[in-house]
């Protein structure tokens, strides 16, 4: 719908055949000449001002480029409506077609959209510098301006509106087609990998149920849980202080909810989502480029676009040099080096809390608090967690802009892709450092009676008896149900709140301007072009919408990569994750689309042909889940454990018939400490270890140290062979696309042959 009616900046309007008596008060903006950018800054009265001596230079730099400037004041504000000049779109196409790599572009014939329009203009304003060498940022940073937008258009603002950003659109599919001639290839491609992913989370969701479903259905049966909920045995006390001895028969509930998630169901699971995140990413890269086809830009080279814009706007510039200093690269290295351990010492920090507030909350007149000290303890770190993941957010954004000037790249793109890394790789250490130490640490390095290693002067924690994984599940569930709730509640209200306190005055404004449309908006030649007022009363609107940046779209990209992160590293311990990701990303998908059409003022359309390096990082995290979910399977869950007592240790491997395998497998993996409580005439007491009676490691223990390894070895051999037979199997490129490749192709080089000999024919 959009592309067909790309030119609605000037429409022309045949006045014998309007009838004003049945028009509406305002005017269609689909009916306007549209303006391509606002900026707005303070009214400053006072000619000599430096802020209004900068205005003034740079609005003299801008028509010095023939844009067109209208300037209006409203209250204590002064608006600057800006268009450029159709010559300059006209050089634009031109240098697309000579370009290399950007000729195959849609945008080298026809109109110019006015997404196009907005693109080249924002970038020749930030382009533009003043006598001081400032340029349009840098003006922004010392409030010389207050910001800056592109306008909103009305008509495809609505129909966007009734087809994707309402509630009731929930469960159709996406207009990615209208949501790339409005927004850019950039938003459109987002929204399509964020569909793509959503319904590939579907079969994961699913077997993710089954196998949660699968731990219940022997919820009850289960000879592990029987043995922990009617066991006698006493255990050792906990901490050092005012921690008693207590009974195995205590953690029933935690044993029953340890089952549920650490089954043999996990193994399979884990397997096929190591597999899964494959053949999604080679799924996305085929349905990446079906649409990047279809759109013309299959081709497109970021880079060489920038040098057209740079030429159009400004004929004499000189090309920006390659460089590379390897004492700045070094220094960034460093930098990053320093910023990676202070993240880990936070994890340490909350590592030392969790082992603090154990024991003192044991030591709490709450009864249920001090009989689930380590459960509430584990609750209140993950908490803990998730503020100081809010916190450093906020940080490692400025550390990493920081660490992108110091570098000094020659291009936004590389800008952006190295930004992109760094702050993905901050917020990756940030969010799973401490689900590492729980995942890998927790219960191994703690010690035994007698010998326990401290940490602040207390004992590290233990593994419950049942097994380290729910601890991890705990953890994960937490940080992902607040993460995502919360992120989308405030995503969402704050814009909404902020443009329902600012509607007030574009109200006022429209009853103001309702006879002057049918006069004063039409020239000589018929044309809408709009009053003071009702320009006026279109650049409120969407002054008053929320701010949008740079960072608004990366923002969207990184929350999903991240939950992809949790859906896949660790999913051996949370298995519903990928339904919680489903259930988020149905909702996710219309909040960002009502919030981006609705609420927040236009995004500048950028032009590209893939979601960048956000596909080097998908492919990473997906290497990376191999090798976690095998690490969790094998020394985390208590899956080999189990195994080598079914066939080693159990009843079933010395031949006993009429008895469960697993049957005495908790007490098998307790051991015995001896102390002397002369008030409770207790002499021993069991923790969890394979240990002797001197303290020694059994011959157990390096049994099934031995299979572990040669588990984590064996899983993430198969796998990985697996993923790259995955890969080869599914080609990126279908064979339509190659077709359609090869059809433009010969069909523009027919085009070049006949303009050729048409223009021959002409001079001759």
């Amino acid at each position: 719908m959009f592309c067909k009616n790309v030119e609605e900046n000037i429409e022309l309007w045949d006045r014998e055949k309007v009838d004003f008596s049945r028009e509406s008060l305002l005017p269609s903006l689909a009916t306007q000449r549209t303006f391509d950018y606002v900026l707005v800054a303070d009214k400053v009265d006072d000619d000599m001002d430096q802020k209004s001596q900068r205005q003034r230079a740079f609005i003299q730099q801008l028509e010095k480029k023939n844009i067109t400037v209208t300037r209006i004041i409203h209250d204590d504000k002064v608006f600057f409506g800006l268009r450029a000049p159709c010559e300059m779109f006209e050089d634009y196409q031109y240098l697309l077609k000579v370009s290399d790599s950007c000729n195959w572009c849609g945008d080298v014939r026809g109109a110019v959209t006015q997404a196009n329009r907005i693109r080249i203009v924002n970038f020749i304003l930030h382009q533009t510098f003043i006598n001081t060498g400032e340029n349009l940022k840098e003006l922004l940073m010392k409030d010389v301006f207050e910001t800056m937008f592109c306008l909103h258009e009305r008509k495809k603002q609505k129909h966007l509106t009734k087809t994707w950003a309402r509630w009731s659109a929930l469960f159709t599919g996406q207009p990615v087609r209208d949501i790339k001639c409005y927004f850019g290839e950039k938003v459109a491609l987002y929204y399509l990998w964020l569909g793509w992913y959503t319904k590939l989370l579907v079969p994961a969701a699913v077997l993710g149920v089954v196998v949660f479903l699968y731990g219940l259905a022997f919820f009850n049966t289960n000879p592990l849980i029987k043995e922990v909920c009617q066991s006698n045995i006493t255990m050792c006390p906990r901490c050092d202080k005012k921690c008693t001895l207590w009974q195995l028969s205590d953690t029933c509930s935690y044993a029953k909810v340890s089952h549920l998630f650490d089954n043999e169901g996990t193994v399979a699971f884990a397997m096929f989502m190591a597999i899964w995140a494959t053949l999604f990413l080679e799924l996305w890269k085929r349905h990446r480029a079906q649409h990047v086809s279809q759109w013309k830009v299959y081709d497109w080279c970021e880079e060489e676009e920038e040098l057209i814009m740079e030429i159009v706007s400004d004929p004499n510039c000189k090309p920006k040099q390659f460089r590379h200093s390897y004492l700045r690269s070094t220094v960034v290295l460093i930098l990053v080096t320093l910023m990676l351990m202070l993240i880990i010492g936070l994890a340490h920090a909350l590592v030392v809390f969790r082992v603090v507030a154990a024991p003192l909350i044991s030591e709490s007149e709450w009864k249920f608090a001090s009989d689930h000290a380590n459960p509430v303890a584990v609750m209140l770190g993950a908490v803990l967690h998730y503020v100081t993941i809010q916190i450093m957010t906020r940080v490692n954004r400025w550390v990493s802009l920081k660490l992108c000037q110091i570098e000094k790249l020659n291009s936004l793109a590389a800008t952006e892709r190295s930004f992109t890394v760094k702050m993905f790789t901050f917020q990756f250490f940030t969010l799973f450092s401490s689900l590492f130490y729980v995942a890998f640490f927790l219960g191994r390095i703690n010690g035994h009676p007698g010998n326990y290693v401290r940490l602040a002067g207390f004992r590290l924690e233990e593994c419950h008896p049942s097994g380290c994984l729910t601890d991890l599940f705990i953890q994960m569930a937490v940080i992902m149900l607040l993460k995502q709730t919360l992120n989308n509640i405030f995503e969402f209200t704050v814009p909404w709140l902020k443009s329902c306190l600012k509607r007030n005055t574009a109200k006022k404004l429209q009853r103001k301007c309702g006879y002057c449309y049918r006069k004063a908006c039409r020239d000589a030649q018929g044309r809408v072009e709009p009053c003071d007022i009702c320009k006026l009363r279109d650049w409120l609107r969407n002054y008053h919408l929320a701010d949008t940046d740079s960072f608004s779209l990366f923002n969207e990209y990184l929350e999903m990569v991240i939950q992809f992160s949790f859906t896949t590293i660790f999913v051996a311990a949370f298995p519903l994750a990928p339904l919680l990701a489903l259930i988020n990303n149905i909702f996710e998908i219309r909040l960002d689309a009502i919030k981006m059409v609705q609420l927040e003022r236009r995004l500048i359309p950028r032009k590209t042909n893939d979601i960048g390096v956000w596909t080097k990082v998908l492919e990473a995290v997906g290497v990376l889940a191999v090798i976690a979910n095998g690490l969790v399977i094998g020394i985390s869950s208590d899956f080999i454990p189990r195994l080598v007592y079914r066939y080693r240790y159990g009843p079933c491997a010395s031949g006993t018939n009429h008895t469960h395998c697993m049957q005495g497998y908790i007490n098998d993996t307790l051991s015995t400490a001896f102390m002397n409580l002369s008030d409770s005439g207790i002499t021993q007491c069991s923790y969890r270890d394979y240990r002797s009676k001197d303290y020694s490691l059994t011959s157990q223990f390096w049994m099934v140290l031995a299979v572990r390894f040669a588990f984590v070895i064996l899983f993430e051999h198969v796998v990985v062979v697996c993923k790259f037979i995955a890969a080869w199997f599914v080609p990126n490129n279908p064979m339509r696309v190659k077709n359609d490749r090869l059809h433009d192709k010969l069909a523009r080089l027919k085009e070049e042959l006949r303009e050729m000999k048409r223009s021959k024919s002409t001079d001759v």
